[in-house]
C-alpha cells in the first residue's frame, strides 16, 4: 500500500453521479491530444477528454478502469478531477448491452445516405468498442 503522501485524490463525476472518489497512486487518462499520466506533484493543467478508458492504480496497487465518454480533466499536484459526459466503472459494464450497442452502431454505419451523421455514428461505434473491450478484459481477468 502506498504512503498517504504519495496518493492523489481522483474524482470522476458525470451530470448524474459521482463514479469515483478515492485516493489513488497513479492516473492515466484519454486526453484529446493523447494519453496523459499523473503522479503526485504533477504540474497543474486542464485538458479535454476523448472517448476512452481512464486507468488508475488504487491505493492498494490494484489496476482499475473507468469508461469515459468525453469531457474535461483538471490535474492539480494532489488531485485529478474528471467531468465526463458519462462514465462507467469497468465492473459495471453490461457485456450483453455493450455487444448490442456495437451491433447497432455497425448497422447504422452500413446505412448510406445524405442524412447519416457519420461523426455521430463513428462516436457511437467508438463508445461501444471501448465499453466492450473493457468489459471483455474484466471477464478475461476473472477467468485467470
Amino acid at each position: 500500500m502506498a504512503d498517504k503522501t504519495d496518493l492523489i485524490h481522483l474524482e470522476v463525476v458525470t451530470p448524474e453521479k459521482t463514479v469515483v472518489s478515492e485516493d489513488v497512486q497513479t492516473v492515466v487518462g484519454p486526453g484529446s491530444e493523447g494519453e496523459f499520466g499523473v503522479l503526485t506533484g504533477h504540474t497543474p493543467f486542464l485538458t479535454t477528454l476523448k472517448i476512452g478508458s481512464l486507468r488508475y492504480k488504487d491505493k492498494g496497487g490494484a489496476d482499475r478502469c473507468v469508461f469515459i465518454n468525453g469531457g474535461f480533466a483538471e490535474v492539480l499536484p494532489r488531485k485529478v478531477t474528471v467531468l465526463a459526459e458519462s462514465a462507467e466503472r469497468r465492473r459495471d459494464i453490461d457485456l450483453t448491452r455493450a455487444k448490442a450497442a456495437l451491433e447497432r452502431a455497425k448497422k447504422r454505419l452500413e446505412t448510406k445516405g445524405d442524412d447519416l451523421d457519420y461523426e455521430r455514428v463513428h462516436d457511437s461505434l467508438l463508445r461501444a468498442q471501448t465499453r466492450l473491450s473493457l468489459a471483455e478484459s474484466r471477464a478475461r481477468s476473472a477467468m485467470q
